[in-house]
């Protein structure tokens, strides 16, 4: 039986046509020190490397 490898699956979404999302990171505090451009550029979501998708896609057989 296939399983959701659910600590991938809460980290990443796939969208609508197929790629892999993930958060940036370094969002959460010390905010201050950071450039406004630099956390504007942390709040949109980032694709997943090209070669980390078949793996992780394979993680998440039900998304």
């Amino acid at each position: 039986m296939q399983k959701t490898k659910k600590s991938i699956a809460k980290r990443f979404k796939k969208t609508g046509t197929g790629k892999l999302m993930r958060r940036s990171p370094n969002t959460r505090h010390l905010l201050r020190n950071k450039s406004n451009k630099a956390r504007r550029r942390r709040g949109n979501d980032k694709r997943v490397d090209e070669g980390f998708e078949a793996t992780f896609k394979s993680a998440m057989p039900f998304a």
